[in-house]
């Protein structure tokens, strides 16, 4: 898919929102990719995954991980695109972890994967969970990259499906804020409003 055909999608499912988000990694925008309404279609995850998994198709990692719960779906159809394991990390006391007897072993290959990256901090995270356990990131994939390539992951390559540079603002100089509109937190994680 071509990044114009990955934007129509969005818009076409409703999955491209405008007003004024919370975004998990504390930020507020004006727009907000709901990625749950577009692969609540099992043929449009397999469609927007499948440039992921043809980037290690070559060199196919031994697992894909991924945060909960955004990269789930993405996780999941990117490795059965590629015929390997799929896991997830989850948050629990604010920090993501292995849990439901997930592991990765020492020396595997691991693919981490994500719906939405705007700072990666999320994906950071999975990825210091690769290394804690002896394992080897071998790449990132996303549907989006909200940062227009300005994230990166220590040298790991990072395969996003649509790049763009979405204006994201810190809470104290966010203009939306300024203007009274209210905030929205459509994304999975709680966080307080103010």
């Amino acid at each position: 898919m071509t990044e114009h055909d990955i934007l129509e999608l969005f818009r076409a499912t409703g999955a491209l929102l405008e007003g004024h988000f919370l975004l998990t990694s504390g930020l507020h925008s004006g727009h907000y990719f709901q990625c749950a309404k577009v692969l609540q279609y099992p043929a449009h995850a397999e469609a927007l995954c499948r440039g992921i998994a043809q980037a290690f198709q070559s060199d196919p990692p031994d697992v894909v991980i991924s945060p909960a719960i955004g990269g789930i779906i993405v996780g999941q159809e990117v490795a059965r695109q590629l015929g390997v394991r799929s896991i997830f990390a989850e948050h629990s006391s604010g920090s993501l972890i292995l849990r439901r007897g997930f592991e990765l072993r020492r020396g595997e290959r691991v693919l981490a994967c994500e719906d939405v990256t705007t700072t990666g901090g999320s994906v950071a995270e999975v990825l210091a969970i690769v290394l804690n356990a002896g394992a080897r990131p071998v790449g990132v994939g996303s549907i989006v990259d909200r940062s227009g390539g300005a994230v990166k992951f220590g040298g790991v390559p990072f395969v996003p499906q649509l790049r763009l540079r979405v204006e994201t603002y810190k809470p104290g100089d966010c203009p939306l804020c300024a203007q009274g509109i209210p905030v929205v937190k459509p994304g999975s994680r709680r966080e307080r409003l103010s």
